[in-house]
């Protein structure tokens, strides 16, 4: 009697145990978020990526309850924040604030510790981002078509400039050269800034810079936008047209987004896809984003999984294509 009466006791405990353990999923998932989360920037402070992170960061700590503190992992172009994300718990309480440099070093870095493609889960896309296609004023030109046409003319003298080897910018230029039918010569610089002021003076023919910088030094007369990269034009420019109109299929923008490490639950992955898209449509952050010339993009979980792969793509080709390396 005393050991039916204990196994009936051990299997009651066992089944007691298989059911908590069943619903403490849904419970710790119906709970979330139950303390801070960590929103990791791999870049240092003060960077367009950090002011982005940093203006999401109050609002959905509001919606969510639960304060959202962003935290600064800057190192190796990116490469260490994003692997701390990359190897964190799947519990919603650490993410990442991601842009285009994810999709580019998934082909440009040969030893990268992670992929972007398999080891994050993409969460909300929050904003792209165009450049301009400038020159300097010394360069006899005035449109696209006329730029293209002169750089043939040139049979591979001309040169343009880049912030960085291997950035958005100088990928950007491969690939209008490529689509374009001329050649020209990379220069590479450490900043916009140093690539503006030879640009400027007449050292390089033409570079693709950051939007809002670009259009402040045309303002002043110092340079000439041609062309803007995204699909359309700039609703803050509306005069200065998209490279896409001469160029067919041209499209080069920066986007900015939310990822969670990978194996994060569908459920928390849509509840923070919900709160954000929410919070992109508010009247704050829709101000917020034309200052800096950005479009809000509102997606799901799976279009902007859909997105990255795209992209990546996009860069694999480019980087293939024009033999970039990593300095």
């Amino acid at each position: 009697m005393q050991a039916r009466a204990l196994r009936r006791h051990v299997l009651g405990g066992l089944a007691a145990l298989a059911l908590a353990a069943s619903v403490a999923p849904a419970f710790a998932q119906g709970a979330y978020p139950n303390r801070p989360v960590r929103l990791v920037v791999a870049y240092p402070p003060g960077g367009p990526l950090d002011v982005l992170a940093r203006s999401l960061a109050q609002p959905l700590g509001e919606a969510l309850g639960q304060t959202v503190i962003v935290d600064n992992k800057a190192g190796a172009g990116g490469v260490i924040g994003s692997d701390f994300v990359a190897k964190a718990a799947p519990d919603g309480y650490t993410l990442l604030f991601g842009s285009t440099p994810l999709t580019i070093q998934e082909t440009l870095l040969a030893k990268l510790p992670y992929s972007v493609l398999k080891d994050f889960t993409p969460i909300a896309k929050m904003a792209e981002g165009p450049q301009a296609l400038v020159v300097g004023n010394s360069v006899p030109v005035k449109t696209v078509k006329e730029l293209v046409d002169y750089g043939k003319a040139q049979g591979g003298k001309l040169n343009y400039a880049s912030p960085s080897a291997g950035g958005s910018n100088h990928l950007a230029a491969e690939m209008f050269k490529t689509m374009a039918g001329f050649s020209a010569t990379h220069v590479p610089y450490k900043g916009g800034a140093p690539a503006e002021i030879d640009l400027i003076s007449g050292q390089v023919t033409f570079m693709f810079g950051a939007f809002s910088s670009s259009m402040a030094q045309a303002e002043r007369g110092r340079l000439k936008v041609l062309g803007v990269t995204s699909k359309k034009r700039m609703a803050t420019a509306p005069d200065v047209p998209a490279i896409g109109e001469t160029i067919p299929g041209f499209e080069v923008v920066s986007w900015y987004g939310v990822l969670g490490p990978p194996g994060l639950p569908p459920a928390i992955a849509s509840r923070l896809n919900a709160e954000i898209n929410k919070i992109l449509g508010s009247p704050e952050m829709k101000k917020r984003f034309a200052t800096m010339d950005l479009e809000a993009t509102a997606e799901t979980p799976e279009q902007f999984a859909s997105y990255i792969r795209q992209n990546t793509a996009m860069w694999s080709r480019v980087i293939k294509e024009a033999n970039v390396k990593a300095e």
